[in-house]
């Protein structure tokens, strides 16, 4: 007869309890277990990829001594050292054979990698950064990009996957900005579940950081206490967690390295249990950040010991113990019950991956392996291209044309960390290893822009010049070793390495300057407003990221990015005013004016658009109605190009005092010269929702009003809405999205043609 748990006709949770019940104390604590190969280094702190890995490392459990257990965890196999993507593989074949053949139930491990930028792996795609994600708008490239990634991933032997952050940026300052979607929640939320969906897609299982609070850090520094009230937790920072569990069906979430209010992250049972377990009926694993049980103890000193900081991590709802086993230890016996709940969530995920299947693990290795084929090179360039975003243009002197005379100058135009997130592999690992190829193709802005323009003649002096391309911004690192990344947080946002004195040197010689910003984060460029002649924006936009700046600069590719934050006019004055209520705006009780230079969602073309006048089924609609909106957006210009429309809600009055206005709606159109479209936004009464003085999040009756936008400070259309009927309290099965439709007309608005449109829907 066939013990249950390795019947495979019987559910995942069946096979799990089964196998569970026949566990010794020491092989459950085991399955909660990582163990990461190669963590430790001559190089010391400046070779640490994770806080503390040098010192962390020495203490950690080896795989030797787990194998008759059993391990749960293989940390970072292709992301910890460059290793060839087919030996890497084949190496991860064997490995697991090892740690089948080690423990008597013969179960191989889950391992996990990085996937921020694509998967951080050597010769891997190198894709935009989470930010420049954000600038798409555009949901579906996303999934696409995620299902691409996810699958290469998949190939080599990987299941877990730790990515998308879905910290909604309270402080640009913050050096972990490149690694997030945007400074709104909706955006996030809805790009974030985006790429869940793809990673999930691909048989990968996606991880959410960082839960939560950890981008509303004092200061905006790393790990630093998060001053966060209950309202600005539960309507700003716990939507898109709960969109991307919800809507997007993650199976894992990584709590923060922050407090909130004292309470440890990952020794918070109300965030990771009451809330994500008992309300969201989530019902995956939840893994620590890197060492983030052992700071219980070390950083935070809420615990005396490991074992007290296992037991409260345990408690709180942490379920493994990331990147190695160093509190959670076969040796030091754990509660009974708490060690049960988690060790069936780990086994119950390990059937649905089949890793309690005869076979196992399927992948063998020893077959040639392409991480950086073709169609995930057409996609990294799809992403970079529609991310870039066309600031100012007051001059017209883009697009660049002919064969003019062009001053290229900055040291970010001859350098690809210009175009790289500090979680790529060049960036993250490869700096360590100087001697080796950055593995994948990454041309500089200076080489796509010869490339671009072969008319064109370069020269190094402005005044020799018809115009001058200036490019300023980021190169990005870890703890201390760039100006943008985990660790690198900024006191201001002034341009670093004195990039500032470059641009004034610039706007004095006369000639036309087009600032260009490759940047991890948005810095003040207030300074040079009215003198530059353009100003571009592009967030570390990846390996195909020269090419696409370049080609926004050329006019080959028609600018369609969107900030996903605003970007600052002075290097002070932050928090930036975006989601702020009407007091945290400009006004007459401080002198100090947080108004940005350019506003979330703003962004230019290189053709004109207008809107028509917008109609709406309802006008007046209960609290728990709908209603739909409807306009055409037409491409009045002699080139193609695409317009973002985007929906706010402003809300006159609430019992607590309200942003001025929130995303909750938009919809990219592409256009081409002459064409229209009509938008369709059916906008539920749910997302009106917010939370009141008294923690329920209720949808009120009383006036409302959505302004149809281009950004969140350039309003087309108001449209005033009534809502009617009693209050109502809205759970975790409200409607978060606004659903929306872009059909293609033809010259005759009578006949229309379909389009299926890259939108929220």
């Amino acid at each position: 007869m066939v013990e249950p748990w390795r019947d495979t006709t019987l559910p995942a949770h069946v096979r799990a309890a089964d196998l569970l019940a026949r566990m010794t104390d020491e092989e459950k604590t085991a399955q909660l277990s990582s163990v990461w190969i190669g963590a430790q280094s001559d190089g010391g702190a400046a070779a640490d990829v994770a806080p503390g890995q040098h010192v962390y490392a020495a203490r950690s459990a080896a795989l030797d001594a787990l194998l008759p257990y059993g391990l749960g965890q293989l940390t970072r196999p292709f992301g910890t050292v460059p290793v060839d993507p087919a030996q890497g593989a084949a190496r991860l074949a064997e490995l697991q054979r090892t740690i089948r053949g080690g423990n008597r139930f013969g179960l191989p491990a889950i391992a996990h990698e990085e996937c921020l930028t694509g998967f951080t792996a050597w010769q891997a795609t190198v894709f935009p950064t989470p930010l420049a994600w954000g600038a798409t708008f555009d949901p579906a490239l996303i999934t696409e990009m995620a299902r691409a990634i996810g699958t290469s991933m998949r190939a080599v032997g990987v299941h877990q996957g730790l990515a998308p952050v879905l910290d909604v940026v309270r402080d640009p300052r913050w050096g972990r900005t490149e690694e997030a979607i945007g400074e709104d929640p909706y955006l996030v939320g809805t790009i974030g579940t985006a790429y869940v969906r793809g990673l999930e897609a691909a048989g990968i299982v996606a991880t959410l950081k960082h839960f939560a609070g950890y981008s509303a850090s004092r200061a905006a520094r790393n790990h630093a206490p998060a001053s966060l009230g209950p309202r600005e937790l539960a309507d700003v920072i716990l939507p898109p967690f709960e969109m991307a569990v919800r809507d997007g069906g993650a199976r894992s979430v990584m709590p923060a390295y922050n407090d909130v209010d004292g309470l440890p992250a990952h020794a918070h049972p109300e965030l990771l249990t009451h809330l994500l377990r008992e309300q969201w009926e989530f019902t995956g694993t939840v893994v620590s950040d890197y060492y983030g049980v052992s700071l219980l103890e070390e950083a935070h000193r809420v615990a005396d010991g490991e074992s007290g900081a296992a037991r409260l991590a345990l408690a709180a709802g942490v379920d493994v113990e990331l990147p190695a086993a160093q509190c959670f230890s076969p040796a030091d016996p754990l509660p009974r019950e708490l060690l049960d709940r988690a060790v069936l969530r780990v086994l119950t995920q390990k059937g649905e991956l089949g890793l309690l299947d005869p076979d196992g693990e399927t992948v063998v290795g020893g077959m040639p392996v392409d991480l950086n084929p073709p169609h995930m090179r057409e996609l990294a360039q799809n992403v970079a291209e529609e991310s870039v975003v066309l600031l100012a243009n007051d001059s017209g002197v883009l697009p660049l044309s002919g064969g003019p005379r062009i001053a290229l100058l900055g040291p970010l135009a001859h350098d690809q960390a210009a175009m790289l997130g500090c979680y790529s592999f060049p960036r993250h690992v490869g700096v360590h290893h100087p001697d080796l190829p950055t593995g994948v193709e990454v041309p500089t802005l200076a080489q796509a822009l010869r490339s671009e323009l072969p008319g064109a003649v370069f020269v190094a002096d402005p005044a020799a010049a018809e115009v001058c391309v200036a490019v300023v911004g980021d190169r990005s690192g870890l703890f201390g070793r760039g100006s943008s990344g985990e660790g690198c947080d900024a006191e201001d946002l002034q341009l670093p390495y004195g990039q500032g004195e470059l641009l004034d040197a610039a706007m004095e010689s006369g000639t036309p300057v087009v600032i260009v910003v490759l940047s991890g984060r948005p810095y003040a460029l207030g300074r040079w407003a009215d003198r530059a002649a353009a100003v571009v924006q592009a967030f570390f936009p990846g390996q195909e990221g020269g090419p696409a700046v370049a080609g926004v600069l050329s006019g080959r590719v028609a600018p369609s990015g969107r900030l996903p934050l605003g970007v600052p006019r002075g290097p002070g004055g932050q928090p930036a005013p975006y989601l702020a209520p009407p007091l945290g705006r400009h006004g007459f009780p401080s002198t100090v004016d947080p108004t940005p230079l350019y506003p979330f969602g703003y962004g230019l073309s290189y053709t004109t658009f207008t809107w028509g006048t917008p109609e709406c089924d309802a006008y007046e609609l209960p609290t728990d109605g709908e209603t739909t909106l409807r306009l055409t957006v037409r491409n009045t210009g002699e080139l193609p190009g695409t317009e973002v429309l985007q929906l706010y809600l402003h809300d006159p009055v609430g019992t607590v005092a309200r942003p001025e206005v929130r995303l909750v709606g938009y919809a990219r159109v592409p256009l081409d010269a002459g064409a229209s479209a009509e938008v369709t936004a059916t906008f539920p009464a749910d997302l009106a929702a917010y939370t009141g003085a008294d923690g329920r999040r209720v949808v009120e009756p009383g006036a409302l009003e959505l302004r149809l936008a281009a950004s969140s400070e350039h309003v087309h259309h108001t449209v005033p809405l009534t809502l009617t009927g009693p209050a109502r309290t809205v759970g975790h099965q409200r409607r978060m999205r606004c659903e929306t439709h872009v059909e293609q007309l033809t010259h005759d608005p009578a006949h229309p043609q379909p389009f299926t449109s890259p939108s929220t829907s």
